[in-house]
């Protein structure tokens, strides 16, 4: 196996952690009202037990960086796969509610800890030059994981009464695949040495990762290991990380200020306001999914030519002309033709090539080695934070104060974050963690 395909494969590896996140994200979709009818759930209840994953992903967001932290990022996947394993196979062969819930919010607790552990381990065995190629299979492989739940829930839907179960089960598949495959991949250089102290495994990995430049690597990461030594211990929170704090937050909350899940939770209901039938919703829901797998596999192979930066640039000038077009179908209720869902479409195309393939790759690289676990946790639950915020609160403000307005809000938001790429975002492309760390860290 040449180097180039180990990385890969290391790094596809751990993007199955994002493939089960999506999966076991939209996999609800196709069985929420078979159990509402099943164990004759209330508003509340039927509620609860749709959003009750998102409960454990947001739990698992802001925990996950302590593992990933003491045990090491591989001991990490290997326990998410645990959990995504235990979660298919629970939810699947529950007989009651209370247990469905306890299976999903394990579930949940994967997804979360996941979207901490997959892109920072890939940050971290990726070469500089082609680190957001490798890092935006996460990405990639969470829209793609999504596709898939659709997928499958449709083949097993007419299988019998216990359809819902086999929709739930077949997640094990995946699951199983994931725990074994990273039984079989490397700890994280940079977490032995600095962590553990072992040189000399995290050597023989740098060789393995980059054999021209591996002492190099090792060199500026033993500094780092010195002047991380020399500090106490280091807290995310300080000044000295104020840069990259105020980075990842800014970032994970422009991520949902855009509308983006407001949109794919919520687009038959959008198009049911412009007057459109449940047969163009169900093709919207299809076509948005796709599109979503197209531009973010395109922004996957051209984010480390261009950069972070040119992509944020120009999915920020899409976001706000597709969002003003949206605001103003509903303001002047021009809802004629499919103008509204075709805006939508491209929307959903600028934001995978933007936002959606940048985000991952850019909170996992602007932290300092010795705070990057804290400072991915922090990043993603802010960004599950926000996206429950954004859903729970869509309906409410779309019926409160009108579609034309929540898409306004949704297009000013994205001005403001034009301004954000324009005045602060930093460009990261080609260069190595440990540079792109120092440059951020207030001396």
């Amino acid at each position: 196996m040449s180097q180039q395909q180990r990385i890969f494969f290391w790094s596809i590896t751990a993007a199955l952690g994002g493939f089960l996140f999506g999966f076991d994200t939209a996999v609800i979709s196709g069985v929420e009202q078979s159990l509402q009818g099943l164990w004759e759930l209330s508003v509340w209840e039927h509620g609860l037990t749709v959003s009750m994953a998102l409960v454990g992903t947001v739990l698992g967001a802001m925990l996950g960086g302590i593992p990933a932290e003491r045990l090491g990022r591989r001991k990490t996947l290997f326990w998410i796969a645990v959990l995504y394993l235990v979660s298919s196979l629970g939810t699947a062969l529950a007989m009651d509610w209370g247990t469905f819930l306890v299976f999903r919010f394990l579930g949940g607790l994967g997804v979360g800890a996941s979207s901490v552990a997959a892109p920072m381990y890939i940050t971290e065995i990726s070469p500089a030059k082609s680190r957001g190629r490798l890092v935006a299979l996460f990405q990639f492989n969470v829209v793609l994981g999504i596709l898939i739940a659709y997928l499958s829930n449709y083949l097993l839907q007419d299988i019998g009464d216990n359809a819902w179960r086999w929709m739930l089960g077949v997640q094990a598949l995946p699951s199983l695949l994931f725990l074994l495959a990273v039984l079989n991949i490397p700890e994280s250089p940079r977490w032995l040495l600095l962590r553990k102290g072992n040189v000399d495994e995290a050597r023989e990995v740098l060789k393995l990762i980059d054999e021209e430049n591996y002492t190099e690597t090792l060199v500026a990461l033993q500094l780092s290991a010195t002047q991380t030594a020399s500090q106490q211990k280091a807290k995310l929170f300080s000044a000295r990380y104020r840069t990259p704090v105020m980075l990842a937050v800014l970032f994970a909350v422009f991520n949902q200020v855009s509308g983006i899940n407001a949109i794919i939770y919520y687009a038959p209901r959008i198009f049911e306001m412009t007057g459109l039938g449940k047969s163009s919703a169900l093709l919207s829901s299809a076509g948005i999914g796709v599109i979503n797998l197209l531009f973010t596999l395109l922004a996957m192979n051209l984010i480390d030519r261009f950069g972070r930066r040119t992509l944020m640039f120009i999915g920020s000038v899409g976001l706000i002309i597709t969002l003003g077009l949206v605001a103003r179908a509903f303001y002047l209720e021009d809802f004629g033709g499919l103008s509204v869902p075709i805006f939508l479409f491209v929307y959903i195309a600028f934001f995978a090539f933007s936002q959606g393939g940048v985000i991952w790759v850019f909170i996992s690289e602007i932290f300092p080695n010795e705070v990057r676990a804290q400072g991915q946790a922090l990043g993603s639950f802010t960004h599950w934070l926000m996206a429950a915020i954004i859903t729970f609160s869509f309906p409410y403000f779309a019926e409160a104060i009108g579609g034309a307005h929540t898409f306004l809000f949704f297009c000013l938001m994205m001005v403001v974050q034009l301004i954000f790429v324009w005045k602060f975002m930093p460009e990261t492309k080609g260069t190595s963690l440990e540079q792109v760390g120092k440059s951020f860290v207030v001396h």
